[in-house]
């Protein structure tokens, strides 16, 4: 499959004839007329979330940064470092693996905009680390120093390179799949960690900008599923029994490793969290995520930490969930039991 073509003029390609990829369009981001309804209901939402991370107050985590439990310091800055490292790699993949072979405009506009949202999350954990690092480069180095950081990011990092190299339509889906996962399981402990830590009043700004940030990896996890449903039904004959096998070791491995993980950042020393809850927490999000694609569930778990979800939520009125303060920035919601 060759990369889509930017200028492309001479193109016949009617609305119905649109595909998510191998399709024949003429590039031109119209959107007056679009195939995909749910991309521009999408892009509006993403549009409505635009928050800069510069608003979001920081000064009292830089004191409370001080005051944590040894455990607890270790486990944020872990996972600060693991999740510059996902952001990182995925505003460079989107915009150089994907986005190339996505042949509906309208979905290539949402994927540019994702790009950005990645970037910002980029500039808002570079707010945290300044807010309470005296050596910023301690965190930013700890996905290479880590063992059991880098190892998880090295499996991440060859899934893509292993999707992104001659690519066909089997491997197109499965990058879909595989960005499904990325945004849909591999944050999910990182970001329950740093709620328990706003739950005991702890951190409350990097909690807030954690949530803002998972407000955006709901959208981004939405497009995912959204061009897998739109495939299925475009592309029938790709999704076969061997697919799903496929698709099904892979939210194996992913479970394992984002448990794993979990395990590591609490170590059993922070409140609410055991090394089971954390298991149980990822399966429930595995399933969901397979049900969101038409598949059957795996394991058929329950919800273990129900809590984290109402912290993640945006209510009615839009305002600091820890504070009270209305955020006047956060325009837009999504309803985080729908992801």
């Amino acid at each position: 499959m060759e990369r889509k073509t930017i200028y492309n003029p001479d193109s016949k390609e009617s609305l119905n004839d649109r595909r998510i990829f191998g399709g024949n369009s003429d590039g031109m981001i119209n959107f007056t007329k679009m195939k995909y309804q749910w991309a521009l209901n999408l892009w509006d939402t993403m549009e409505a979330n635009t928050w800069f991370p510069k608003e979001v107050q920081m000064t009292g985590d830089a004191k409370d940064y001080k005051y944590l439990t040894p455990a607890e310091k270790r486990m944020y800055d872990l996972v600060l470092s693991q999740l510059i490292f996902m952001d990182s790699l995925q505003t460079n993949n989107l915009m150089d693996n994907i986005n190339p072979y996505i042949t509906a405009p309208e979905i290539n506009a949402c994927l540019s905009r994702q790009s950005y949202e990645e970037a910002n999350h980029s500039k808002s954990y570079a707010v945290m680390v300044e807010s309470i690092s005296d050596n910023t480069d301690e965190i930013y180095n700890m996905w290479k120093t880590d063992l059991k950081l880098r190892e998880k990011n090295t499996y991440i990092a060859e899934v893509y390179k292993n999707l992104s190299g001659g690519i066909d339509d089997r491997k197109i889906v499965l990058a879909m799949f595989a960005n499904q996962i990325l945004e849909g399981l591999y944050f999910y402990a990182g970001f329950a960690a740093m709620y328990a830590l706003g739950k005991s009043g702890k951190m409350l700004g990097s909690s807030q900008m954690i949530r803002f940030i998972q407000r955006d990896e709901v959208t981004h996890l939405l497009l995912f599923q959204n061009m897998i449903n739109s495939v299925r039904k475009e592309r029938p004959e790709l999704f076969t029994a061997e697919l799903e096998e496929e698709v099904r070791n892979m939210f194996r491995k992913a479970v394992d490793l984002e448990a794993s993980w979990g395990s590591y950042i609490t170590q059993g020393q922070i409140l609410g969290f055991t090394d089971g809850i954390i298991r149980q927490y990822i399966e429930y999000l595995a399933d969901k995520r397979l049900e969101a694609v038409g598949y059957k569930p795996m394991y058929n778990v329950k919800h273990p930490i129900p809590w984290v979800d109402g912290y993640a939520s945006f209510n009615d009125q839009r305002t600091n969930f820890f504070e009270g303060n209305v955020v006047n920035y956060s325009k837009g919601s999504i309803d985080f039991d729908d992801f």
